[in-house]
């Protein structure tokens, strides 16, 4: 005797009452319909409201957009630590004609890894919660994660 998981490779038994119904939640309704009930009767059934089948609790076009465009600000901030720290320490060798020590080189390291650090987090932080605390946190990101020794110094300032 074949078990349900044999019956996937043949093309027999399709037309078993145990297997589960598919289809919109339409679909079912007319197939839950009484047994005597005709063909026009079935047409007659209430229609579903949205309330009744759940939505598909997708992220919207503006949502992804939003995301995309926070993403590459924080890509740009990326960047701007990146030229703007290694700038900065740059200075730092030639004014006091040693190298930059190991601490400041761990924290210009974490700097530069702090905004996909802070994307990365406050996407998985806040998946349960509504959009608008992803998007504050977000946006606290790109306020707090500014590069400053870009913004003050630029990539070939004095």
């Amino acid at each position: 005797m074949a078990t349900s998981d044999d019956d996937a490779f043949t093309w027999e038994g399709d037309d078993d009452p145990t297997l589960t119904p598919t289809g919109s939640a339409r679909e079912r309704a007319a197939r839950s319909a009484p047994t005597g009930a005709t063909l026009g009767e079935t047409a007659a059934v209430e229609p579903l409201d949205a309330e009744a089948e759940p939505a598909a609790g997708g992220t919207g076009n503006l949502a992804l957009v939003s995301y995309g465009v926070l993403g590459g600000v924080y890509a740009l901030w990326t960047l701007g630590w990146i030229l703007g720290s290694s700038r900065l320490r740059d200075w730092i060798e030639l004014a006091t004609g040693g190298v930059a020590d190991v601490i400041f080189q761990g924290s210009m390291y974490l700097a530069m890894l702090a905004p996909l650090l802070w994307f990365v987090a406050a996407l998985v932080a806040t998946r349960s919660r509504p959009a608008w605390i992803r998007f504050a946190a977000l946006v606290a990101g790109v306020v707090v994660l500014v590069p400053w020794p870009f913004v003050m110094v630029g990539v070939v300032g004095q």
